[in-house]
């Protein structure tokens, strides 16, 4: 008889006769290379704010928070998960997400208000490390019910990396306020306290449910449509896209309240079918009778 086919388990052998010879499949490294050149854009996005050139700062960190979107599912897709990626994606995030904005903002600002500008940069550093930190704990929690997976808890460190970077976006409009970088200050903590807040949002992993046939073209428009005025308007797609996502925070946590409801109603419905059952189980079959009449 043939053995059974396992992918995952032949995948498993292959590596282990290629360690075993100090070869690394390459298909492993791809991954890795992704997340690499996302870190290369988050510096460059730091060096650009040293030197004053906000359009390509902002680029390179949008650039950044693609790649980092598509490492992971590039490694799903070629099966080349590992936990070398894991850490380093995990450090690469920090530094593109964490320090890059910061940085940006206080040249750009934020150094204005001297040490208590610095403090804003630390306190939003912090607060990402922080964010991924937790992230990192959550992916080893597999009994988390599946509900719970369409949402994240707090703003993801790349989100919130990118709207961060609200007020320069406003800037390239043209809005300018009095007294501006005191709002950066509290608009930098207000970003930072949502990181790790218990705030919950919608979750990229949403993506994965399936939708009905007919809302799929129109959602390739919206898709194709985005990107070509993020290329075409960045600072005005950037500006609204931000916007958005901060009026979606109420949205999100007003559906996850749904969801939690519905999946304590749906718990309470089967625990009171369960004590029905048993109880029923419990009582003694009814012995039949005789019939006396004639």
């Amino acid at each position: 008889m043939f053995p059974p086919f396992d992918p995952d388990r032949d995948d498993r052998k292959l590596r282990q006769r290629l360690l075993v010879r100090g070869e690394v499949p390459i298909r492993v490294l791809i991954p890795n290379i992704f997340t690499l050149v996302g870190l290369c854009a988050g510096l460059t996005a730091i060096r650009m704010g040293i030197e004053h050139r906000w359009d390509m700062a902002v680029a390179a960190l949008v650039f950044a928070a693609f790649l980092d979107g598509i490492d992971g599912h590039v490694a799903r897709l070629l099966k080349a998960s590992t936990r070398f990626g894991a850490e380093l994606d995990s450090l690469a995030d920090f530094v593109n997400f964490g320090v890059a904005p910061a940085i940006i903002l206080f040249v750009w600002s934020l150094e204005d208000l001297r040490s208590l500008g610095w403090v804003a940069v630390l306190i939003f550093a912090v607060c990402s490390a922080l964010r991924l930190a937790r992230f990192n704990v959550s992916l080893s929690q597999t009994d988390q019910p599946v509900w719970k997976k369409s949402f994240f808890v707090g703003v993801p460190a790349p989100a919130g990396a990118i709207i961060v970077l609200l007020p320069i976006y406003a800037q390239d409009l043209g809005l300018h306020w009095p007294s501006l970088t005191p709002l950066v200050l509290l608009y930098t903590i207000a970003v930072a306290l949502l990181m790790v807040s218990n705030v919950p949002t919608f979750s990229i992993k949403m993506v994965g449910q399936r939708i009905h046939r007919e809302y799929v073209p129109p959602l390739f428009v919206l898709a194709a449509l985005f990107v070509a005025l993020l290329l075409t308007y960045p600072a005005q797609t950037l500006f609204v896209g931000s916007l958005v996502y901060l009026a979606l925070l109420p949205v999100s946590a007003y559906r996850y309240l749904l969801a939690k409801r519905k999946a304590e109603a749906f718990s309470k419905a089967q625990n009171g079918a369960g004590t029905e059952r048993d109880t029923g189980s419990d009582e003694e079959p009814e012995t039949p009778r005789m019939s006396t009449d004639l």
